[in-house]
Order: structure tokens, then C-alpha cells, then sequence
């Protein structure tokens, strides 16, 4: 059976509820057959994407947010950028998935183990523009570093600080805060483990 959910979900409610369902298919092994037949694609040319949800995630390869969530074609719009941080491109395409397709739900996804994290936290050389992603990270190292912890715990407040501090930008946004004002859009973290597979809503 072809899993096929409702043509438009305004709910952020709904679109939390697809997310959380989606994960624990995954997790569980046992995820939807997802319809990526030509008369789907054709349906999306033709009636536009209506995603219920705006996905920023790491770039990481081991987390690509369609199977993390069992979600599928035209169901996620999903911008992904190392250490899941916000610019002003990465920005942008929030805003348009938020404003122009009416998405009811935004999502910070991080992840632990995370590449940037790390590279922010050991400090040293970070060629060219990798030094951008590291420097949006740096502010949570030392929040972190100041409050006492030490070792391996480092790497995970940070990831965590990261991904609330990257909620708590994006709700800064004049475009998002009128949505959220509205009562349409509703915006939070969430963190996914590689080792288990699940995913962690910071509600």
C-alpha cells in the first residue's frame, strides 16, 4: 500500500504529530512506501508543493530529514547547511517556505556527534568559508565553556545551545515573528541520535 497523506496540512499541530509518526516508523524499521510515481511528480508540477513542514538540518549525510521522518515528495521543504546554522541565504529560504507555501510548522534539526561542533569546539585553523559556520558556533562554546563543563559534555551543550539558539534566531525574523504572532506557525528544536535513530523535540 502507497502512503499518501492530506493534500494540505495547516496545523502545526497535524504536521508535529507527521513528524513524530514518520520518526518512529524509522526507528522502528518500518517505514511507509512513499509514492515517487510520474503522476505524483506531474501532480506536484501541476498544483505547486505544499510542504507541512521547513526542515533546517547539518548537511551531514547520515541524516537526510525525508528518511528520518518517513516523509516524501513534495511533504518536507528542507534546507540544509553544515551545523545547521542560519545566514542570510539559509534565511531566505526559511522565510519563502514559511510565507510563500504556507508551512505550519519549523523545525531546527541538529544532531550529536556533529563535524562543525567539533571543529568549533577543538579550536584551530578552518579554511576558507568553513570559517563562517564556525564562527555562527563559536558563541555557544563559550557560554558552555563558562558554565563548567568539561570533556565529552562539551560537544553535546554545544549542539544542544546551537540548535536553541538557532530556534530563537529564526523567531527574530520580522517574516517569521508575524506568523508566529498570527498564530499559524510554530517554531522549535529537536535533536536526532545516529546511534538509536531517534529524534528529540525540544518542546
Amino acid at each position: 500500500m502507497v502512503y499518501q497523506r492530506l493534500e494540505e496540512i495547516t496545523s502545526h499541530q497535524e504536521a508535529l504529530s507527521l513528524l513524530k509518526e514518520g520518526n518512529l516508523r524509522y526507528v522502528a524499521g518500518q517505514t511507509l512506501k512513499q509514492d515517487v510515481s510520474a503522476e505524483k511528480r506531474n501532480s506536484l508540477v501541476e498544483k505547486g508543493q505544499k510542504p507541512f513542514a521547513v526542515i533546517v538540518s547539518c548537511s551531514d549525510s547520515r541524516l537526510p530529514p525525508e528518511l528520518l521522518f518517513d516523509q516524501g515528495l513534495g511533504d518536507l521543504f528542507v534546507i540544509r547547511v553544515a551545523g545547521n546554522v542560519l545566514g542570510p541565504l539559509t534565511m531566505g529560504s526559511v522565510e519563502y517556505g514559511v510565507e510563500h507555501l504556507g508551512a505550519p510548522l519549523l523545525v531546527i534539526l541538529g544532531h550529536n556527534h556533529c563535524g562543525a561542533v567539533k571543529a568549533t569546539v577543538d579550536g584551530g585553523d578552518a579554511p576558507g568559508s568553513i570559517g563562517a559556520i564556525v564562527e555562527r558556533i563559536r558563541p555557544c562554546v563559550e557560554i558552555v565553556r563558562t558554565g563548567g563543563a568539561t570533556g565529552e559534555e562539551v560537544y553535546e551543550h554545544v549542539e544542544d545551545m546551537n540548535i536553541k539558539a538557532m530556534v530563537a534566531e529564526v523567531k527574530a525574523s520580522p517574516v517569521i515573528e508575524e506568523f508566529l504572532h498570527k498564530g499559524s506557525l510554530r517554531v522549535i528544536g529537536a535533536k536526532y541520535c545516529q546511534e538509536t535513530g531517534e529524534i528529540t523535540f525540544y518542546e
